[in-house]
């Protein structure tokens, strides 16, 4: 399930960490990476906690590149796409790659599973299977790609730089 192959056109480096940074320093990894311009992606680990650092992640990214407009879609979205691969994957860590090109934002998050994701219809009153909807509700697009090693599901942000 691609996004009309796209992937061609996206320029612009994607941060990336060493295999288990230690939680306190995620952040300072991440950052040291930034500068890097290869298609590198951060590396969290497969637990719970990593959505919320998945969130600061992307607010910290879109701060520093300048693309503040969409913050609060980016950091509910990237949120809602690495809870679901820690849930649903099975794997010791997730990845979680940023790309830009002009007016556009692409988040990925990565996991080692090619179980494409689905999206259901949930009943109002339901705990869980809200995620996906979310991601249709408030992004351009979004889509899955099979991977050599597992998959990636991402979204896109019209995004005005400034």
């Amino acid at each position: 399930m691609s996004g009309r192959g796209e992937t061609d056109q996206w320029q612009c480096p994607s941060p990336g960490f060493p295999e288990e940074p230690a939680p306190d320093g995620l952040e300072a990894a991440f950052f040291d990476r930034l500068a890097v311009p290869a298609g590198d992606e951060v590396r969290l680990p497969s637990r719970p906690e990593s959505a919320a650092e998945a969130r600061r992640i992307a607010l910290s990214v879109l701060e520093l590149w300048g693309m503040v407009q969409q913050r609060d879609a980016a950091e509910q979205l990237v949120g809602e796409l690495v809870a679901n691969a820690v849930q649903h994957s099975g794997g010791r860590t997730v990845g979680l790659r940023f790309v830009r090109r002009p007016g556009w934002l692409r988040v990925e998050v990565r996991d080692p599973s090619r179980a494409l994701p689905c999206l259901i219809r949930t009943e109002p009153d339901s705990d869980s299977g809200r995620g996906l909807l979310l991601v249709e509700a408030m992004s351009e697009r979004w889509g899955a790609d099979l991977l050599s090693r597992g998959k990636g599901v991402w979204f896109e942000l019209r995004v005005r730089e400034r």
